[in-house]
């Protein structure tokens, strides 16, 4: 079976669907040999907040040295996401394995599992395979019927906040879904509840009497003291202050659930040190929920989908960017109540950019910009990920801030192609920003960096130099070819000869330069002497993009990042101009770092340029 035929097996069109009940469950595993009977668990519920308290579970429980196993749904970009062993996704070999493993048991059963059962069952057989000690296991759909109540008593039963959803299914009132998800409640199990309603507590503690089953419940006003930046936040609990690298105020009550449930898992005989504790919380990953994806502008992704989840949203923007009015990028399921969504969200609304889910369910972008136009807000649609998230990007400014949110199925698709977008948004920006200095400006600038990098003792000490002549807005180094200081060193120029490659030539005299790549000028090989790398001092490359550790981008696709490779003796210098200055550049590939980076008013030194050139060398 290779990686796709795994996946086609788990997609049949015709096990999809929600058909809740354990007897397919029971019986496949008991094809399997049950190897949930050899695992002990952590069975987590809720409405909201369920996926966060199990990755802040897991990072903690793998930072107290236990072998712990994840399963969670849905996942963003790739199914291997949702079975994790020690904060590792399941490799692809692994995941064709269990796949393997279900499908040929799987295969003797009359009334075929769902796509939801099967995943459920290759995670435990990998789990069981790989001889977790702990299992964190979020439930799918409810609680009672779901696939994943298969497990024996948990050492834990752990359910979050509870509200309405899938009302056809579970219930129209919150106690009803509350009777439902207390369902993974089982005699000799410890359970932990996230504060709610009486009316809830009240039906979750009538359960826990039911099976003799001692309740803790992660009271609020245990939080003190929280403090939160785009970092992540501090606050204290039970007096105790803890650290993670979450947003929102409902992320600080969700890890006061997990410490509630450490202090469970204790006294049941599980050794969990509080340094632990403090490691795993520092160090939990959970994307797409209110994370960073960049500073400049700030770009917040979400998979918040239903009211509730807004509302944090929406007090998160509130403490993080008060009074600061923000371009949602959205994309909403056509039947999930976006209608409330958005009314939790207007207050904060610059405008909208509407997007199209990946889903058969989704609302098409069109019909949501014209919701949001009837509603008063500004807001276009866009037919591709990429344009929108340049579309916000551009609305926002490098100094406003962007929340994507509205469904998970957009937030996958969001985060794996932000990177790129960015990029080259951000490439863009800094090129209209140079741009708009003007010729005039540029020159003088230019001659006021060329001086600069003269004066330089690390122009001075080179004997042979690679430089470059500029064709559009970039610095201007013809100053430095005439200046004093350039007496008796040898200047090369870079000459492109293939859409990746290349080289150093020192032209014999002004006859030998023509347009070449891209219309550059360049030295012509017949008339020019090819340098070898090893002999060039150092390197003067043009910038479009920097930051202060002298990460950038250059003009085109990495043509010198992959030159410098070669070059083990040069040292490197980049110039740019001080408004093509970024807090942060996105990376590429082929990118490297850069020893110094010369603009009109500033020298930036890399304090990780030797560490970076090892690596480099090494690579």
């Amino acid at each position: 079976m290779t990686y796709e035929e795994a996946l086609s097996f788990i997609h049949q069109t015709d096990w999809k669907g929600s058909r809740l009940g354990l007897d397919r469950m029971r019986e496949l595993m008991g094809l399997l040999g049950n190897p949930q009977e050899r695992l002990r668990f952590i069975h987590v519920a809720g409405t909201n907040g369920k996926g966060s308290t199990c990755a802040m579970l897991a990072s903690v429980l793998t930072a107290a040295g236990y072998r712990t196993g994840m399963y969670i749904s849905p996942h963003l970009v790739r199914v291997n996401e949702r079975i994790s062993v020690n904060g590792a996704d399941i490799s692809d070999g692994d995941l064709i394995a269990a796949a393997e493993q279900v499908r040929d048991a799987a295969g003797n059963m009359a009334d075929q599992p769902t796509e939801f059962e099967l995943i459920t069952a290759m995670a435990l057989c990998h789990f069981a395979r790989q001889r977790c000690d702990l299992v964190v296991l979020e439930v799918g759909l409810g609680g009672r019927l779901d696939a994943t109540n298969i497990i024996p008593p948990p050492e834990a039963a752990v359910i979050t906040n509870i509200g309405l959803e899938h009302t056809e299914i579970l219930g129209d009132t919150p106690e009803k879904i509350a009777g439902e998800k207390a369902g993974i409640i089982k005699a000799s199990s410890n359970v932990v509840l996230y504060s709610q309603t009486p009316e809830v507590e009240q039906v979750v503690r009538a359960i826990c009497r039911e099976h003799g089953c001692p309740l803790s419940t992660a009271d609020p006003a245990h939080l003190s003291r929280r403090r939160e930046t785009l970092a992540g936040q501090r606050f204290c609990w039970r007096g105790t202050q803890y650290a993670i690298p979450l947003l929102g105020a409902h992320q600080t009550r969700n890890a006061g659930v997990v410490l509630e449930t450490v202090q469970a898992l204790r006294h049941r005989g599980w050794k969990i040190r509080e340094e632990a504790v403090s490691a795993g919380l520092g160090r939990v990953r959970w994307p797409a929920r209110m994370e960073v994806l960049c500073k400049s502008p700030v770009f917040l992704l979400d998979g918040g989908h239903n009211p509730q989840c807004a509302q944090a949203a929406a007090g998160c923007l509130g403490s993080l960017l008060p009074g600061q009015k923000v371009v949602f990028l959205m994309g909403v399921l056509a039947d999930k109540d976006y209608p409330a969504v958005i009314d939790r969200l207007m207050p904060f609304a610059q405008e909208f950019v509407c997007l199209t889910p990946e889903s058969e369910r989704a609302l098409p972008a069109g019909a949501l910009a014209e919701y949001l136009t009837r509603r008063g807000a500004n807001a276009s649609p866009y037919d591709g990920i990429e344009d929108g998230i340049a579309a916000a990007l551009s609305a926002a400014g490098e100094r406003g801030a962007v929340v994507a949110l509205g469904s998970l199925y957009l937030a996958g698709f969001v985060r794996e192609a932000f990177h790129g977008a960015y990029r080259s948004w951000l490439r863009k920006e800094k090129i209209r920003a140079r741009d708009a200095l003007g010729r005039e400006t540029r020159e003088r600038l230019s001659r006021r960096i060329a001086a600069r990098i003269a004066a330089s003792g690390v122009f001075q000490t080179a004997r042979t130099i690679l430089i470059y002549r500029a064709v559009r807005g970039e610095v201007q180094l013809n100053a430095l070819e005439t200046a004093p200081q350039s007496q008796n060193k040898r200047i090369a120029f870079p000459r492109c000869v293939s859409d990746t490659e290349m080289i150093a030539l020192l032209p014999h005299d002004s006859t030998a330069w023509a347009a070449g790549y891209r219309g550059i000028q360049e030295p012509i090989l017949e008339r020019s002497e090819q340098l070898a790398p090893d002999d060039i001092d150092l390197v003067i490359c043009p910038c479009t993009v920097f930051d202060e550790d002298c990460h950038r981008m250059g003009m085109g696709a990495g043509f010198y990042d992959r030159y410098l490779k070669k070059c083990t003796h040069a040292q490197t210098i980049a110039v740019a101009f001080e408004c093509q200055k970024s807090p942060k550049v996105p990376t590429a590939p082929w990118d490297c770092s850069i020893e110094y980076v010369f603009t009109e008013s500033a020298v930036y030194h890399t304090k990780n340029y030797t560490q970076a050139r090892d690596m480099l060398l090494q690579n």
